[in-house]
């Protein structure tokens, strides 16, 4: 481990296995000319390979021992550290067209995914190792137990897929999870516009808050009868019947 401790409370585990760091840098495809930053670059284990290719490399990082290291192993030319944590991180600072990748915290993965949607104007695409369970809801069909609110969420911004599998044993230390590679590109033009994309959320959120609940009882703040009628929606489903498209029909109903 080079002499470097993982510390819970940033929800470390280095990736070491190079097999798979291979894979991920294959998977992420950079390109001399990318404008790119990798949230959480640890040890270096996609900052090493990523540098073969590109000329210079954002990162941001919270840990101070990390980030000292990082400055060591470096050149201030090649390598521009974020020290910080990436929850705060404006990404549009580093510009119109930026590529994002990084082996996410499980502590921090959703808010982070949150924070990040807020500049998706500015992005590219988006590279992220997360815990498997993590990446199979947000890729997840809606009427399956995996969909959820991060579905229908993400989904509303984002094309996105799951890549391949990575085990516990290609971390130290290993983590009692399956992981896996998530690749998230923004839909250049919505297929569903919400008119109001707060009301949009808060809509989901009231649907999924009660999941077991069926959709007359989460969103009579929102619908009653006659608007469940006009909008062709079965009252007696659940959240997790609905997809994108419908979450939105919904929230622009109530909008008028």
């Amino acid at each position: 481990m080079s002499g470097h401790t993982p510390r819970k409370r940033f929800g470390q585990n280095f990736l070491t296995d190079q097999g798979v760091i291979q894979a991920i840098v294959s998977t992420i495809h950079p390109q001399p000319d990318d404008v790119m930053v990798e949230i959480g670059p640890g040890l270096g284990a996609l900052t090493d390979p990523l540098l073969k290719t590109l000329p210079r490399l954002h990162v941001v990082e919270i840990d101070r021992d990390i980030i000292a290291r990082l400055q060591n192993n470096y050149p201030a030319s090649k390598l521009t550290i974020h020290a910080g944590d990436a929850l705060k991180f404006d990404f549009s600072a580093l510009g119109e067209r930026i590529r994002v990748v990084g082996n996410l915290p499980y502590n921090i993965s959703t808010p982070l995914l949150f924070h990040l949607s807020d500049y998706v104007g500015n992005i590219i695409d988006m590279h992220f190792m997360l815990q498997k369970e993590v990446v199979e809801r947000m890729v997840a069909e809606p009427s399956t137990s995996e969909f959820g609110r991060l579905s229908v969420m993400l989904q509303y911004r984002y094309a996105m897929e799951l890549m391949f599998i990575v085990p516990p044993d290609a971390f130290q230390p290993a983590p009692k999870v399956e992981s896996a590679i998530v690749r998230m590109i923004p839909h250049a033009v919505l297929p569903h516009p919400a008119k109001d994309e707060a009301l949009f959320a808060a809509i989901v959120t009231a649907a999924f808050g009660q999941r077991r609940k069926v959709l007359r009882n989460t969103l009579k703040a929102y619908l009653d009868s006659a608007g469940f009628e006009a909008l062709g929606i079965d009252p007696g489903l659940r959240a997790e019947n609905l997809g994108v498209a419908e979450f939105v029909k919904i929230a622009n109903y109530c909008k008028k």
